[in-house]
């Protein structure tokens, strides 16, 4: 689904799965530090919009996802995941109640298997499903933004700013009145500064939660009932998870960044060394330069010094060995 906002001045087209909104609109840095400055926005209409209505909404999520929601206060933010029978990580939510429904955005290009198992678990629970990404487009506040948000528009308050979900219709005379947009590069700044985990990036296929430090904000550890829990439980109380988000300062004489996928080795081996992990998502930031998240093995020292490919990198831990 292409955004409107594409014709905006400067809008260079995100590729991949963020393809459809603008990567930047001329000035990546200017961007970024206007979004640390609180202002402007960001277009991040490519996601997926589902609700959940019906009485039982609250108490049937909390049958499925990892977050404790049967209480969810309204207006409460939270973000919750739905896990394999193995408890690897299948699906991202990021929630909030308005009273009478409840609203996600979700990853670009997961809706339609994320409504398909929705659908399929709801047997006599009194709720209805819905996928509202045609009608609803998400758009991101900065924290700290005095922008006004217009009125009806349910919005999603958390630390780091918020998500308004925005009628489609609306989006070229929102971007008029809340100006300057941001492409998505400087909110993937960001949120590698920020180290938070994104799925599809941090997450393959064997992604457990406690290895991108999303237990805590994604998983409640007091609350059962939900496919994949006994592998939590598990690991938190018996084990260690096999890898570790780490934060990598990159050098930054390097033209290009490493791209995600991109193999780290222990610098004292050199490039030719063994695979301890691999680049996640890199970026470049309008202060600390060109950074990255990565997964490494659990038992990486935490002092060596590593190889992103052929670039230098310093890791900074995320979650604790």
């Amino acid at each position: 689904m292409k955004s409107p906002l594409l014709s905006l001045p400067g809008a260079v087209p995100a590729e991949g799965v963020d393809e459809g909104v603008a990567a930047h609109y001329g000035d990546l840095f200017r961007e970024q530090r206007a979004l640390a400055d609180g202002t402007g926005f960001v277009d991040l209409s490519h996601r997926g919009v589902l609700t959940v209505s019906g009485e039982d909404r609250l108490s049937w999520l909390h049958l499925l996802l990892t977050q404790h929601v049967s209480d969810l206060p309204t207006g409460e933010a939270t973000e919750a995941l739905i896990l394999s029978a193995n408890g690897h990580i299948e699906h991202a939510l990021y929630l909030v109640d308005d009273g009478t429904t409840v609203w996600a955005h979700v990853e670009p290009g997961t809706r339609e298997a994320l409504v398909a198992y929705l659908e399929s678990m709801k047997f006599f629970y009194r709720v209805e499903v819905a996928d509202r990404t045609d009608e609803f487009a998400v758009v991101y506040l900065p924290a700290g933004s005095i922008a006004e948000v217009p009125e009806g528009v349910v919005v999603r308050e958390t630390p780091y700013g918020r998500d308004l979900f925005l009628p489609r219709a609306d989006l070229e005379s929102f971007a008029a009145s809340h100006g300057p947009a941001a492409g998505l590069l400087a909110h993937e700044a960001l949120r590698v500064e920020h180290h938070r985990p994104r799925l599809g990036f941090e997450t393959d296929h064997r992604t457990i939660p406690h290895e991108l430090g999303w237990i805590g904000t994604a998983v409640h550890l007091q609350k059962g009932c939900y496919r994949g829990q006994e592998t939590v439980a598990r690991v938190q109380n018996l084990g260690k998870p096999p890898r570790r988000l780490v934060f990598l300062h990159l050098d930054g004489s390097d033209v290009h960044l490493p791209a995600p996928g991109t193999e780290i080795r222990l610098a004292d081996e050199g490039p030719d060394g063994r695979k301890i992990g691999f680049v996640t998502s890199s970026a470049r930031h309008h202060e600390l330069g060109p950074v990255a998240l990565a997964l490494v093995k659990r038992n990486v020292p935490l002092d060596a010094a590593l190889l992103a490919g052929d670039t230098a990198a310093a890791q900074e831990i995320v979650v604790e060995p």
